[in-house]
């Protein structure tokens, strides 16, 4: 039987949630000026763009849909890099015992700098993005990288890490596998873990983590003054352990609080992990079994953060699972998109939202989510595409040969709506 496009639990609750405890621990202030300072320091930094599909927004029936870029990321593919990036910098910090001081890059990556750390191994798991970015800051750090991947990291992925120096292990495993081992092998040889995910007695780096994500959304605000338009009405953010979600989430939630925007958060079907602890609706972050296998190489976690799970409960109003053919759409539609619309490379973690949207605004099934969420010609939608051609293979598969294509029911119901609009 063929999983629909779209399995979904909503969180009234959220509603009802003015100020957030998870979001104020979180996300303090002062936090996103600063992870917007020290990003902005790093060379070749630039704001990632924030580009318009106003004729798909046409299309679909909605105000507008603004698409942040993370593809072009410093030359990284991803956003990873923003996260990895400031927890080093407040790790090292810490180190130094410089925690209520600024610390510039260039002090950071000196000699002095180097000397007064001594040798420093950074360890993480990785479905690819996140492990390239631990990786490069190493190596401007001129320290050593350790990452772990599990058994269905692509080649490509695996590559991209090695090239920044890095040693890479595979585990015969899933991504929550390659987490535990990480920490494992980390404890047992003294090296410092940098992840994105967090447990009982590791929780600063990877709010750290999350934190570093903030300077996108900083960016995407200004970029959304700029046309005039004070904040998305809606956001749809992809997750895997939650950390993107709850950063997006939780910048929102700070800024804006009760007139924050609807948020909604997609997984994959097959590792929907945040949408089976919202199903519990006991509060709780709940693990998922299985082989976590997905195209959403990025988003294969079967285990969600604690901390990200605190935030995503007080604040997301939907959460929604999809199979891999819905990102396997959004990849198709970035990268042939409609006249006037620019053409955006995502890779498959990254396309996962735009193809969820366009199945909800267009097909009658999803009305009662439609309505729910509000959706409508005065909407304005942000969407987060994380990630570029990180694998090129599986990309060509998809975009030139059409893998994963949306199942001829679905794939009809679509094509009259459009045929009737």
């Amino acid at each position: 039987m063929t999983t629909t496009p779209i399995t979904w639990v909503p969180n009234p609750r959220a509603r009802s949630i003015s100020q957030s405890e998870a979001v104020a621990t979180n996300f303090p202030d002062g936090v996103f000026a600063q992870t917007r300072a020290f990003h902005r320091q790093i060379p070749g930094y630039k704001p990632s763009p924030l580009r318009s599909l106003s004729g798909l927004a046409s299309m679909i029936g909605v105000g507008g849909i603004w698409v942040k870029d993370e593809s072009v990321r410093l030359d990284l593919n991803s956003f990873k890099v923003l996260g990895g990036s400031f927890a080093i910098y407040r790790f090292i910090k810490q180190q130094l015992g410089l925690e209520d001081e600024e610390l510039s890059f260039e002090e950071l990556v000196s000699d002095e700098t180097r000397a007064r750390l001594g040798e420093i191994t950074f360890a993480t798991a990785t479905d690819g993005n996140h492990g390239r970015g631990v990786a490069w800051a190493a190596e401007k750090l001129r320290c050593k990288a350790v990452i772990y991947v599990h058994k269905d990291t692509s080649v490509a992925r695996i590559r991209a890490i090695e090239s920044y120096g890095a040693e890479v292990h595979i585990v015969d495993g899933t991504y929550d596998d390659a987490v535990h081992l990480a920490s494992q092998e980390a404890d047992a040889n003294g090296w410092q873990v940098i992840s994105d995910t967090s447990w009982e007695g590791y929780e600063d780096i990877p709010r750290w983590v999350m934190q570093g994500y903030t300077t996108m959304l900083t960016e995407a605000q200004e970029q959304l003054a700029g046309t005039g338009i004070v904040k998305p009405t809606h956001v749809f953010v992809q997750a895997g352990v939650g950390a993107l979600a709850a950063a997006v989430t939780g910048f929102y939630a700070s800024r804006f609080g009760a007139d924050r925007p609807t948020q909604v958060v997609v997984e994959p079907a097959t590792a929907d992990c945040l949408y089976q602890s919202a199903k519990a609706g006991d509060g709780l972050p709940h693990d998922v079994g299985g082989d976590l296998h997905t195209i959403m190489a990025g988003l294969a976690c079967g285990e969600p953060s604690p901390i990200a799970w605190g935030v995503l409960w007080d604040c997301v109003d939907v959460f929604a699972a999809s199979p891999d053919y819905v990102a396997a759409k959004g990849m198709r539609m970035y990268g042939v998109p409609l006249a006037g619309d620019p053409f955006i490379v995502s890779g498959e973690s990254g396309a996962v939202t735009l193809g969820a949207l366009t199945f909800i605004a267009e097909d009658p099934a999803y009305a009662d989510l439609k309505e729910y969420l509000g959706l409508g010609p005065d909407s304005q939608i942000l969407l987060i595409n994380s990630e570029g051609n990180t694998d090129p293979d599986y990309f060509r598969r998809v975009v030139w040969e059409g893998a994963d294509s949306v199942p001829d029911e679905f794939r009809k119901v679509l094509a009259g709506i459009s045929q009737n609009g």
